[in-house]
């Protein structure tokens, strides 16, 4: 079964029924989410998303996805290329692709083309960043719901050639006259906690990515022929994924001592450090296990060589020193260490 069948599995039996973050149960929460990326990668990363869609549609607009959907995230904004949103009838001679002249819900209408789209040619329905046209003194995007099985929705085919989280069917997607509903304000999405609580939530997925990486110098170790350097790598491994494991019990804690209203530049920081401290837990792990193993586990164990081309490029979505220098900037008064 392929990582989408996989997640679309997960998603029907409810798997993907997770509890909402800051409500009392956040661990539980990032811990299924660890597991399902222990299980499969790419899967999991496509249930993260789903349910962070949740998430959000929760906290702003107090909806929920379905449990017959898969919903992705489509939120980076690389300068190109540019989706865009319009309200009809604005003069460009263009209606919305149903021939209403009108979108549904409260009328906006997606054209251009979103990079970075996860399960782009899987999804169901997607929450999507676009930039409103009609408004030149505001470059913030906005956040709109998007029903992906409507005609302008075109999935592209090409642009991913690493093997790593390519089950994640990661594309651009072309939308043309596309109906969408703007959820909240402007600042709805980017101006809340929970924003940063789901990228805790990607932090969770990428440790179970390196407990996968682990799992065959784990194997190795229990041989009764092991050598003390492979026990020194497990050791170092161990330290790694258990602290990042307890980084994300701590950041739990906090946030459901917070609740879903606390302090957004606390929010950021906590996200930000586990983040950094999850991704060298996973750097760190991946390097131990090519030195312990070798290079035969890479060339001969399939399923071993997608895990470590998986988490090598998802540990990336970790913007390394540039978040670091955000980091930097609020420990002065966010650290929780500089009395």
């Amino acid at each position: 079964m392929g990582s989408a069948d996989l997640a679309r599995a997960w998603i029907r039996e409810g798997r993907a029924d997770l509890p909402l973050p800051a409500r009392g149960d956040t661990r539980t929460r990032w811990a299924e989410l660890t597991a399902m990326c222990t299980h499969d990668i790419a899967a999991g990363r496509l249930v993260e998303a789903h349910a962070d869609a949740d998430a959000i549609l929760a906290e702003i607009e107090g909806t929920r996805v379905g449990r017959d959907e898969l919903w992705g995230v489509w939120a980076a904004e690389p300068p190109m290329p540019v989706l865009t949103a319009r309200r009809p009838g604005d003069g460009s001679g263009r209606a919305p692709g149903d021939g209403s002249g009108r979108a549904p819900g409260d009328g906006w209408v997606l054209d251009g083309v979103k990079s970075w789209c996860s399960g782009g040619d899987v999804c169901t329905h997607a929450l999507v960043t676009a930039l409103d046209r009609d408004d030149d003194d505001d470059d913030e995007p906005r956040l709109f719901a998007v029903d992906l099985r409507h005609p302008g929705v075109a999935p592209r085919a090409d642009g991913w050639a690493n093997p790593g989280m390519a089950g994640s069917r990661t594309t651009a997607v072309e939308f043309t006259d596309v109906p969408a509903r703007a959820v909240g304000d402007r600042r709805s999405y980017l101006d809340r906690p929970g924003f940063w609580h789901g990228g805790v939530g990607v932090a969770a997925c990428w440790l179970g990515a390196g407990i996968a990486v682990a799992r065959p110098l784990l194997a190795r170790a229990t041989r009764p022929d092991v050598d003390p350097h492979t026990l020194a790598h497990l050791g170092g491994v161990d330290v790694a994924l258990g602290g990042a494991s307890w980084a994300l019990d701590a950041a739990a804690a906090e946030i459901d001592r917070d609740g879903p209203d606390a302090d957004l530049t606390a929010a950021r920081h906590r996200a930000v450090r586990v983040r950094a401290m999850v991704e060298a837990a996973v750097d760190e792990t991946i390097r131990r296990v090519g030195r312990a193993l070798g290079p035969a586990p890479l060339a001969m164990d399939p399923r071993h060589a997608q895990n470590v081309s998986d988490a090598q490029v998802y540990i990336r979505q970790f913007h390394a020193e540039h978040d670091l220098a955000g980091l930097g900037a609020t420990a002065r008064t966010h650290g929780g260490w500089a009395w």
